[in-house]
Formats: structure tokens, sequence, C-alpha cells
């Protein structure tokens, strides 16, 4: 067999073959190791080739994190990344049946390897409500991840965030499925470089297996993996819509979550894996398992037999890191699963590797032959080191992430203590003040040493003003309090001898080379100071009682406080909120995010919105801004379950006016692609300069079923100078007026209430959109 020809199929295979295409068991750092200078395959990649005839897929051959214990020290030079791809496949190939081996990296906010570009992770985008920069940014990483030779990203995304407690909140864009889903589609364009799943993806882009599917979000209190009792109109409304979006435009894959959605895991899940997104959909790509989750049907299944049995039948093409596709063979034998349902999934995992450009020198993908002479180009040669950042591509890179940092701050309050002055003395308070690491999420390669592109809140500070007019102490730690029972004391000195405080609280998804664990690389312990990230759920996410007293002694010293909470899931900050004058919330900003913080207290604003809702006290939950109206009157002990709203921001002199009242299309029209469009005036009053997301909000009005308070039905940007205005369009389309009940949206008659103003709910004075049947009424005029 040769990798010259694109008609290669399942039929053509071994059957030992086959069963390793749909395998991905190896992790990459322990199949090829960097000594002495070069690339050295290992036994372990020796002995899977040979029991295999090769590999369908290999993950993780440039990932570097305390769970992989790769450092700077002992990894894979960035520039050299190509040679170590090169050597597993020229490995996979001579000595295999050969077929070239598809390469995967974690990639949910840029590239987990030496020297890959961090971003700010997804809920900081979800601040910035910017689909042109989600596009840009996936695109400047595409580019990056694709020159080191990875053929395949795993992205987070498609999980919507309903409940705080979750660790991994940080990786959706938001709780609300409408934004989540403009920003999904943005990702995989930027990403991919397409638009359909017929387009081929070039030597530019890099395929994209979009994760989680599905409701990972909304597992039973915030546990990670647990499941979601959800209903089909739940499902489909929430937690379908950003994995529709994304095979619209072309994915080339999902990756099946851990959970179960109402008792049927989705890793077996046929109704999901198949029905929905494949035969519902016409959806036609690999649905990859999350690591180990196949085996973890053991809990379902007698046997592994029996488990790779339920995920093949289900849907599921390529495992991650399970025993249970070694089995298939047995399971084949036994009756538990069809020859041509294995094929099925070989079948698309080859059809991946044609649509990447591995298999076939006519493939519209592949690029030139490398060096080496192997399959999909590899060119062996050491690599340039990133852009320059003095060339003009490097001068855009610094842009480009300057600007995503800088869209990642939301200001929600400010009783007139910024700007900053100029000429102020100011304390840095707070154990997230000089913490590079509260600033980058999870799934974060090690930083270089030195780190020319990273600040801090304290550093950038000090580059601001100058280290003489700039106080510093931590106070405490995240969870509790340092050892020096003096830290407070010191937090008072440095306030009292400031003109004004910056308190710098939070969390952090630190994870660090002496933790532990689990096997599929969630933290386990002891991660003594982590809040936030993969296995870290909390059951309260108040900000604990050693940073509130950090905010006491702060406010102690009779100066005004500012703060500043970076942290990756919504915190309960109802204590917080009386000791401050002014509010910042920054979802982990990336290693700019300290320069994008000093730049809003200097210029006092902010171009971000809260990306999900913060609770108003613990036990509250859910809190979402697009729950469904309730007709009890919530707790007698809080009375008022929401603290800050999804998309609050503090712009003064900032109105907001709809300028319809009543706008209409007919349900097949916008079956067919017409929109109703409403037009929104934005004036600023304020003394400065403003830029921000303007959302739109809608609530549908549908006979028989309650209504949810409000939902996303559009987002555009506006710049407004000082006594200016603009005028902004939303054009509304199948997606914001559809009905999303079974995860892809239907035109039906309906009234949609409309309206630009902050409002939880649907105010007074509404516009009305509405969709008519061909009698040009709808159900709730009759």
């Amino acid at each position: 067999m040769t990798t010259g020809t694109t008609t290669v199929d399942a039929a053509a295979l071994p059957l030992r073959t086959r069963i390793g295409q749909v395998n991905q068991r190896l992790k990459g750092w322990e199949a090829v190791r960097w000594v002495d200078g070069a690339p050295r395959v290992t036994d372990v990649l020796r002995r899977e080739v040979d029991r295999w005839g090769g590999l369908g897929a290999l993950y993780g051959v440039l990932r570097a994190d305390p769970w992989s214990a790769v450092r700077w020290a002992d990894g894979i030079p960035p520039e050299r990344s190509a040679e170590a791809y090169a050597a597993v496949q020229e490995h996979v190939t001579r000595y295999g049946d050969g077929l070239p081996v598809l390469f995967v990296e974690e990639v949910p906010h840029g590239l987990q390897a030496l020297g890959g570009t961090t971003l700010p992770v997804n809920l900081a985008l979800g601040a910035g409500m910017d689909v042109d920069l989600a596009h840009d940014l996936a695109a400047l990483v595409a580019a990056e991840v694709r020159a080191r030779g990875t053929h395949v990203a795993l992205v987070s995304g498609l999980d919507v965030l309903r409940d705080p407690r979750w660790g991994r909140a940080e990786e959706c864009f938001s709780e609300d499925p409408a934004l989540a889903a403009l920003l999904v589609e943005a990702t995989v364009r930027g990403m991919q470089g397409t638009t359909s799943g017929a387009d081929a993806i070039d030597a530019a882009h890099v395929a994209v297996v979009a994760k989680h599917l599905a409701g990972q979000g909304a597992g039973v209190g915030g546990r990670n993996g647990s499941g979601a009792p959800i209903g089909r109109r739940e499902l489909g409304e929430i937690h379908l819509r950003p994995a529709h979006a994304a095979a619209r435009v072309g994915v080339a894959g999902y990756m099946a979550a851990y959970n179960d959605v109402d008792g049927v895991p989705c890793s077996a899940n046929r109704d999901l894996l198949t029905g929905t997104i494949r035969e519902r959909w016409g959806w036609d790509g690999l649905v990859m398992a999350d690591g180990t989750a196949i085996d973890r049907l053991r809990d379902s299944a007698p046997d592994p037999a029996s488990a790779a049995a339920l995920a093949l039948e289900a849907g599921v093409d390529l495992s991650l890191w399970d025993e249970a596709y070694t089995h298939v063979e047995e399971a084949l034998d036994r009756g538990l699963v069809a020859e041509a349902v294995l094929d099925r999934a070989v079948d698309r995992v080859l059809a991946l590797k044609r649509r990447i450009g591995l298999l076939g020198p006519d493939s519209p993908a592949a690029p030139a032959t490398g060096s080496a002479g192997l399959p999909g180009g590899l060119d062996v040669r050491p690599q340039a080191p990133a852009t320059s950042p003095t060339s003009e591509a490097g001068r855009e890179r610094i842009a480009l992430l300057a600007r995503a940092a800088r869209q990642s701050v939301v200001l929600l309050h400010d009783e007139g203590v910024l700007p900053l002055r100029a000429d102020a003395t100011v304390a840095v308070v707070g154990p997230n003040a000089d913490d590079l690491d509260a600033q980058l999420g999870d799934y974060t390669p090690p930083r270089p040493d030195p780190d020319s592109e990273a600040s801090t809140v304290l550093s950038a500070l000090r580059d601001r003003l100058g280290a003489d007019r700039v106080r510093h102490a931590p106070g405490s730690r995240l969870r509790g309090p340092l050892d020096d029972p003096a830290a407070l004391d010191a937090v008072r000195d440095a306030c009292a001898a400031a003109d004004v405080t910056v308190v710098v609280l939070g969390g952090t998804s630190r994870r660090g080379y002496d933790d532990e664990f689990a096997d599929n690389g969630a933290v386990e312990g002891p991660a003594p100071d982590t809040t936030n990230g993969e296995g870290v759920d909390l059951a309260s996410v108040a900000l604990p009682e050693a940073q509130i007293a950090v905010a006491r002694a702060a406010r102690a010293a009779g100066r005004p406080v500012v703060g500043v909470v970076l942290d990756g899931r919504p915190r309960v900050l109802t204590a917080l909120t009386p000791l401050v004058d002014a509010l910042l919330v920054v979802p982990f900003p990336g290693p700019r995010g300290g320069e994008a913080v000093a730049e809003a207290l200097l210029t006092g604003t902010a171009p971000g919105r809260l990306p999900a809702t913060f609770p108003s006290a613990d036990g509250v939950m859910p809190v979402a801004h697009d729950e469904r109206r309730e007709t009890a009157r919530g707790y007698v002990d809080a009375k008022e379950v929401r603290g800050w709203v999804l998309g609050t921001a503090h712009a003064p002199g900032v109105t907001a006016t709809l300028r319809e009242d009543t706008v209409s299309v007919t349900a097949a029209a916008l079956a067919d692609g017409a929109t109703a469009t409403l037009t929104v005036d934005v004036r600023n009053d304020g003394p400065r300069t403003v830029t921000l997301p303007v959302p739109l909000w809608g609530q549908r009005r549908e006979r028989g079923i309650r209504p949810r308070r409000r939902g996303l039905l559009g987002v555009q940007h506006a710049t407004v100078a000082p006594g200016g205005s603009v005028a902004l369009t939303y054009p509304l389309g199948l997606d914001a007026l559809g009905s999303w009940a079974d995860g892809s949206p239907v035109a039906v008659p309906v009234t949609v209430a409309a309206w630009c103003t902050p409002d939880p709910d649907a105010p007074a004075g509404t516009a009305a959109v509405r969709v008519t049947d061909q009698e040009g009424t709808t159900p709730w005029e009759r």
C-alpha cells in the first residue's frame, strides 16, 4: 500500500490496520522524546505500530505542561517541531502499513506547546462579543499550529456555561447559546479556512475537532462530567446550537463529551452522534471520544468489547487513550457490532486524512513535499522563530493579542475614582496583583523565561507610572491567609502611603509540576491554591474570606479602592462590592492582561461586557440570564438570585434606543433566507470615546411554552466619540428568530419582543418582531 493514492478505503485494509486506524491510544510525549538535540521514537511507539500496523492519530507530541511533565529544559524546541513529527511519521509509514498518522494537539486558547501563542480564555473572548476578532485570532493560531506540523486542533467552545461551580467555565464563551454559536462559527472559519464541509483544509489552516458534544455545561451541581438531566428542548435550544453553527461551516470533527444526557452517555448516544448531527443536520465528519471516555462506558457495558461496540454503533470513530477499542475484534467475533460499522468509522478517519492533505498528492489540501519526502509534506528543516515583533506581521500579531486582552476587561461600576490620576501614587495589593499564572487559564504551556510578551497588573502599572509611585503587598493566598501574620498590616501600610488602592483578587487555573493528575490530565491534588480548571469544581463560588480580608484592609486605610477580579468563572461578589469604589471583572485575559487592566484603570473605560451572570449568593443556581421565567418568588433568604447579569457594562452617558416598533416577516420567507431588520441608535453624552458591543435582546412568545426571560438576538460594535452617535443595524434571520427546540433552526410563526436596554426582563414599550403565517398573523395574536 502507498500513500500516493486517494482511493484507499476501509474495505482495502486488513482488519488489524482498520482497528489501528480507530485507535488513538498513545500520548505523544511518550512516543517521541527529544534526546541530545534530536527526536527519538520510543519503544512505546514501536510496539503500537507492530501491533496495529500503524496509528489513526497521535495526540500530544508537542504538549508541554505539568501533566506531560514536559518543560523547556527537555521539551521539543518550537522551531524544530516538524522534526519530531517527521520522526514519528517516518517510523509509522516505513514499519507499518503505509498510512500516515494524524497529529493532534490541544488548542483550547492557543497551542499547548512550548512557544505556543496563548490567547485569552474563551470566557474572555465572550466578554468582547467580537466575531471578527475571534476569527482573526483563530486564523493566527491556525497558521502557527500548521506551520509546526500539526493536523488537528482540539478546540473548546461547544460547552455552554450553565453553572458557575463548574471548573471548566473558562472554556465556555458564554452562558448564552447564541453568543457561543457566533464565536464558535467564527473560530472554526478562522482555523480551518472553510465555509462548508465540502471545503478542503489547506496548508495554512488546521482541522478542528470542536469540544464537547453535548450538554457538559449542564452537569449536576456543576461537577465535571456529571449527568445533564435535561429534556430535548433544553438540549436543542441551549447546548446544540453552538455545535450546529460549527457544522454549518464544515467543522472537521466533534469530541463526544464525558457526561450523559438523561442517562445516556454521550459516547454511546446514537441519537446524538448519528441521528442528530449526521442524519438530521447532514454533517459528515469525524467524532472523537474524550480521553478514556469509552473505557468509562464500563458502567454501562459488561466488558471492554461491549463498551467498544456501544461507542462504534453510536458513531464514535476515533478513541483517545482508551483500551476498549483494542477489543474491537472481539466485539466483531461476538456479533456485538457489524464489520460495516467499523468500516464506516475507518472511512471517516481516512476522509479526514484526505481533507487535510495527508492522503494523495492530488488533494487540493496537500502542501508541497518536504525535504524528507514524507506524506503531508512535512518540512523538517529547522523553522524560523515566531514572527519577529519588529516585522509588520509581528506588529499585527501583537496588536491583535493586545486587542483581545483589552476586550476581556469589564467595568461593572465606578463611583468617580476612574481614571486614575496620572500623578497618583498607587497601592497594588491582593494575591493576583503580580501573578502571571492567574491570567493564563487551564491548558497553558509553560511560559518562556524571560517573557517579553507578559505583564501583570503590578508590572504594567509600574511601567506606566514608575516603580517609585507603586506600592505592593499580596495580603493573602487565593484560598487562605499567608503564613506571615503581618501580611494584612503590610497591605494597610501600602494603602496608607498611596492615593488610591487597586486590589486584585480572583482565582487561577495554575497547574504545578508537583501536582497529581487523573488519567485524563485533570488535576487531582494537591494544587493547594488552584481554584479553576478541569477537575477543580467548587461548592462555593464566593470569593474566599482571606481575599475579602485584603479588601477590608485596603478600605480601612481610608483611600479610594478599585477592585479587580481576575477569574475564569462567575463569582459571588456581594461581600466585595461595598468595599470598593469601582469594580472590574476580567476573565483570564492571557499574558498581556496586566497591560489591558492598567489601560482600563488609566483611561476609565473598558470595552467588555459580562459574558455570564454572576450569582448573588451561593446556593441560588441556576442564575443564567435566559432561564425560563419563574412563577415562584425565589428564596426567603435570597430575594434576588442574580448579582450582575450577562451583558452588564458601566458606560456612563451611553444610551441605546431602538427605532422600530414592529417589523414582520413570514415564516416561509424566513426559512428561505429573509431577515427582519431592527436599528439601534447609540449616543455618547459622556466625556470619553467609548467602544462597546451593543447587544439586542429578545423574548419569544409562543403559545403553550413558558418563555425564557431573554436571549441574545444579535450584537454589533459601536465606537462613539463624546457628543456623537451611530446607527447600528441588526438583520435578524433564521438563527435569531427560528425555533431551536430540536437543535436546528426552524421557521415557525412567533412573536418576539425585542429591546436594547440592560433590562433582564422585557421592559414596557419593547419592539415586536412578528414571524407570521401566510395569513399575516401569529399564534400569540389570535
